[in-house]
């Protein structure tokens, strides 16, 4: 499938940010069917049990994804997860390529709902969400804080097709 756009980075996030040691550093492709991508690899620093990764991150990513698939129709549009429901279907395994996937279900104009979905290569399911966010402005949600001066990374890395 082919890629419209490429989402910017932040400096401390742990799913996406560049600068944070222990993060994941995943980048996130804007996709032409309105869902957001992502190839990744979790650290083994982000092991629970020996070889599987611990479940919060995966559920942290999980957010991430279906977070940031409102972006593709609302970029100035900020949001906080108001609930989620994970299942984890298989073990997640860290040191290897996996792929991840966020789909809008529902947008209105004070929220949104989305699903978010992790798979290995092979295309089996590792992990789904069901998500729910409310649209907050975005000073609400930073404080004093500017996310302009958090989501600094415009990280162009010449993808245009993820399969």
């Amino acid at each position: 499938m082919k890629v419209v756009k490429k989402q910017r980075n932040s400096i401390n996030c742990i799913i996406c940010g560049m600068d944070n040691n222990l993060g994941v550093k995943a980048p996130f492709y804007e996709m032409e069917d309105g869902s957001v991508y992502t190839i990744f690899r979790f650290k083994p620093e982000h092991q629970s049990y020996p070889g599987r990764v611990h479940g919060g991150l995966i559920t942290a990513m999980l957010d991430e994804l279906a977070g940031r698939v409102l972006w593709v129709v609302e970029p100035e549009t900020y949001a906080v997860t108001t609930s989620l429901e994970v299942r984890f279907r298989k073990p997640v395994p860290y040191d290897v390529e996996l792929k991840g996937v966020g789909v809008l279900t529902k947008n209105t104009s004070r929220a949104f709902e989305a699903d978010g979905k992790i798979y290995n290569m092979e295309g089996e399911l590792l992990a789904s969400a069901v998500m729910k966010y409310m649209k907050l402005p975005k000073d609400v949600i930073t404080g004093d804080s500017d996310m302009d001066d958090e989501m600094i990374y415009d990280i162009q890395d010449g993808v245009t097709e993820i399969n």
